[in-house]
Formats: C-alpha cells, sequence, structure tokens
C-alpha cells in the first residue's frame, strides 16, 4: 500500500482576510509538500483572535499527519500565535532560554535594545523545539506535529527548507495531462464514468476561456504507474471519441 502523508495550513492574520496583505505562502507549501510526497489536504485563514486559533489548531492537528501554520509570531502586541498554540496544547507560553540568548545577544551585537517587543520573538509553548531562522534569527517552533512559522514570505521560505529533512513522506504523486477541446459540460458525464472505473486515481477538470472558447485541461493523478497509464488512456481515449470525424 502506498503511503500517505497529509498536511493542513493555517494562515493568521487579520491582514490577510483584510486583502491589506495577499498572501504567497500557500503556492509556496503547496508546491514543497507535492515534490516530496505529502498531501496538502486544507488550507483555512484565520484572524488574529485567540479563540479561533485554538479552534482551528485542534481541529486540523487532529486530522491530518503535520500541520504549518504562518503569521503572528512577531514583536507587536497582535502576534498572538505563540499564546494560541500554547492554549491549544494546554502549556504554558513562556520565554525560550535559547531564543532569548540568540537575540539579546543579536541585539547587543548591532547596538540596539533588546525591547520588551522584541523578548516576544523568544516566547513559545513549554517543550517546543526550535525551527531555525537564518534570515532574521527569531526562530519558529515545533511542538507535536504543529509546526508554526512566520508570515514574511522570505522567513517562511528559509524557515520551510529547515522542516523539510525532518519530515516523514509518502509515495509521490505521479500526474499526466490530457488537452481536451470541449467544455465541462460535454465531457462531464464520461468523464465520471472514467473516474468511477479508477477509484485509486484523482481526476481533477479545469475549465479554461480563450479566445471566445471553452476548453478543458485534464489532469490524471496517481500514486502508481500502471494506475495512472490506465486512467490516462481511458481520457485520452474519451476525448478521442468526442472529437469531429469520430
Amino acid at each position: 500500500m502506498a503511503e500517505i502523508v497529509t498536511a493542513a495550513m493555517l494562515v493568521i492574520g487579520d491582514e490577510i482576510l483584510s486583502g491589506r496583505t495577499k498572501d504567497k505562502n500557500i503556492g509556496h507549501l503547496a508546491d514543497v509538500m507535492t515534490a516530496i510526497g505529502i498531501d496538502l489536504k486544507e488550507v483555512r485563514i484565520v484572524p488574529d483572535e485567540e479563540d479561533e486559533i485554538v479552534a482551528a489548531v485542534n481541529a486540523v492537528r487532529a486530522r491530518y499527519t503535520y500541520v504549518f501554520t504562518t503569521g503572528g509570531i512577531g514583536p507587536t502586541h497582535d502576534d498572538i500565535t505563540a499564546d494560541s498554540i500554547s492554549r491549544a496544547f494546554g502549556v504554558p507560553c513562556e520565554y525560550d532560554a535559547r531564543a532569548y540568548q540568540m537575540l539579546e545577544a543579536s541585539y547587543i551585537k548591532r547596538e540596539m535594545e533588546f525591547t520588551e517587543a522584541r523578548k516576544r520573538m523568544a516566547r513559545m509553548p513549554r517543550g517546543a523545539e526550535h525551527i531555525d531562522n537564518p534570515v532574521s534569527l527569531a526562530p519558529g517552533f515545533r511542538i507535536g506535529n504543529v509546526h508554526v512559522m512566520a508570515g514574511v514570505p522570505a522567513i517562511f521560505q528559509a524557515m520551510l527548507d529547515n522542516v523539510v529533512p525532518t519530515l516523514k513522506t509518502g509515495t509521490k504523486l505521479l500526474s499526466a495531462t490530457v488537452h481536451c477541446p470541449f467544455g465541462e459540460g460535454v465531457i462531464g458525464g464520461p468523464l465520471a464514468d472514467i473516474q468511477k472505473a479508477h477509484p485509486d486515481t484523482i481526476i481533477g477538470s479545469y475549465p479554461k476561456y480563450l479566445d471566445g472558447k471553452f476548453w478543458t485541461e485534464l489532469v490524471v493523478r496517481a500514486r502508481t504507474q500502471e494506475a495512472l497509464d490506465a486512467a490516462h488512456a481511458e481520457v485520452e481515449a474519451m476525448v478521442l471519441r468526442l472529437s469531429p470525424g469520430n
């Protein structure tokens, strides 16, 4: 049996929901997860409200192999992710000694004051492990199956690079694409029959519109080459049957 490893993502921040900030992390995480054989099954965007974050974290961490969060671990009053994750796991949120020392030394070296606001970036749930941050030093953290990372894309990506080697990965999805010159209304019925006949595959239908005409990109995904080839062949045969002159 192919091993299936799953993940969910929580994007935390009022600025995402208001449209003030455009998220760039979802697509990056999806690309990375697909590349290493982890199925990203769900993405939620939640506000900077502790109850909402706690509820979302507890819902997805029980359902999926891994959870990744972005946002809300900075120095300001509305950066409440560390407190919320602590509450979700039922542990105190406190200054992590190693993170505190690293940040303190960094600010001293730069001749900058280590303010109470900056100290907040050293807080994490008791028992959490660091996720190194090679960009701006302040670490993310992992507790249980939840990985908590920054929302700034460059920092998120650098943190994720450090997380990936620690993850259990599953069998990668193979894929094949079929160009279909017909709209979904034409192919809906026969395509559903093919999907039903090949339950070990995922067949996606993606409508396109160009130069006044609808067409469809059909993508077949499977975890074995045999399953992929069988379904792919049937989809190609369906398109051929529907073409003029056949």
